[in-house]
């Protein structure tokens, strides 16, 4: 097979969460360690960090890894979904698999394939370890797909553990209380091993003391340890003033991703840098300084608040859910008070929108529509729920579409979002 059929294969063969849904996710780790044992366990032979959480921990785990690689470390990342490329998904200093490697591993491991059936996550993820492996990286940043307990990474003995907050989101599959999300997502911390939470609330403290106690790790709270001073968004940069609350000094920030909510993740980041270097790490202030401001030339994030024309404005941002929208919403309204807001939306199909449809305002335009995977939800059928929200537009089976008859209908002052679904953003095709 060449890489476009191998592609094509590992789609059609393998059941893929993001396509179908929770019919995809496999609730043990049998899969993940026979694919693992297959392979000589290639988890053991790299040092790695844990990333999981509700909103934020693929910004996170690029930062982290940025971090990490401008260094001077060999630095694996492994995050999910993709948005363009599946090779998005598996990193060596920024750089995207390579094809071959795709190809190479998918007819190695097929006959075990069709004989376990794996999941495409969990194929994907002992893909991502042996590449790590084969490419002897110094450390890997292993961000979970969703969960953490039962999440097909939750096979490797990290270094540090990180959480970056608790939302509801998957509460088909991972619980309907925010404390039962949070011990899934506790399930990551290991013990005697450093665990760092970014954002806590009421309920989900004490499940993260309790795990940590019961674990002895080390528990380090971000929010005791950094605070946001100061953020002011300049076009593609956000700076943030950040106070280390032990030392009680002040540090002025410039990061490459535009979103205020990244100033949250920073706080987090920042105590996983401190955390690495008692743990003999060498990351100083000035590469951090660097890495932060290159983090996207770096490591490729796209779809986090991405400013892709103006006049009018038109973002991207994958935020979709109750928090997400929440966050993009704020931004919105803080950085264009006095502009018309045109949101172009589509979700997918197992997400309760109720809750996440009531934030929007209703003196918007509405442009809905619906990306080109099973899970999607019909435009249509969005456009109903959205009315009983006193929320009109038109339907477009077509992001682009969307788009393009929002640009037409918008004054150049106006502000175009582009939001939903990671598959929304996926299928919004290039300037």
């Amino acid at each position: 097979m060449n890489y476009k059929e191998t592609i094509e294969y590992l789609y059609k063969q393998l059941p893929m969460f993001s396509r179908i849904g929770s019919a995809a996710y496999k609730k043990d780790l049998h899969n993940t360690i026979a694919l693992c044992n297959s392979l000589g366990n290639p988890e053991t032979t790299f040092k790695t960090i844990h990333i999981a959480g509700t909103n934020g921990k693929g910004s996170t785990s690029h930062m982290i890894a940025a971090i990490l690689q401008e260094a001077g470390y060999k630095t694996g990342l492994y995050t999910s979904p993709h948005i363009k490329d599946f090779r998005e998904r598996i990193r060596i200093n920024g750089e995207m698999i390579d094809k071959d490697f795709v190809i190479d591993f998918t007819e190695q491991t097929r006959k075990l394939s069709e004989d376990i059936q794996p999941s495409f996550f969990e194929l994907t993820v002992a893909m991502a370890f042996e590449y790590f492996a084969e490419n002897e990286v110094d450390i890997a940043v292993i961000e979970t797909g969703l969960g953490g307990r039962l999440d097909s990474t939750n096979v490797i003995k990290p270094l540090l553990s990180v959480i970056t907050n608790i939302g509801f989101d998957h509460v088909n599959i991972l619980g309907d209380t925010l404390p039962a999300i949070a011990s899934e997502k506790a399930g990551i911390i290991k013990f005697n091993t450093p665990v760092v939470i970014g954002e806590t609330l009421p309920d989900t403290l004490p499940v993260f003391i309790a795990k940590a106690k019961e674990q002895q790790a080390d528990l380090q709270l971000a929010v005791d340890k950094y605070s946001v001073r100061h953020i002011e968004n300049k076009g593609a940069f956000l700076v943030c003033e950040i106070t280390d609350n032990i030392y009680q000094k002040t540090e002025k920030y410039e990061l490459g991703l535009a979103g205020t909510y990244q100033s949250k993740n920073l706080c987090t980041v920042l105590t996983v840098i401190d955390t690495l270097n008692n743990l003999k790490f060498n990351i100083t202030q000035p590469v951090i300084h660097k890495a932060l401001r290159n983090v996207k030339k770096l490591t490729g994030l796209t779809g986090r608040w991405d400013v892709i024309s103006s006049n009018p404005a038109v973002i991207l941002d994958v935020g979709h859910n109750e928090d997400g929208i929440r966050q993009v919403l704020q931004q919105l309204h803080s950085n264009y008070p006095d502009s018309k807001f045109h949101f172009v939306l589509g979700f997918v199909n197992d997400k309760d929108i109720t809750n996440i449809l009531a934030l929007f305002p209703a003196n918007a335009q509405y442009y809905f529509t619906n990306a080109h995977i099973p899970r999607a939800l019909p435009f249509k059928e969005l456009q109903k729920l959205a009315a009983y929200r006193s929320l009109s537009g038109n339907g477009f089976d077509d992001v682009n579409d969307a788009i393009k008859s929002a640009i037409d209908q918008a004054e150049k002052k106006d502000v175009i979002m582009v939001c939903g679904s990671f598959f929304i953003i996926a299928e919004v095709e290039d300037k």
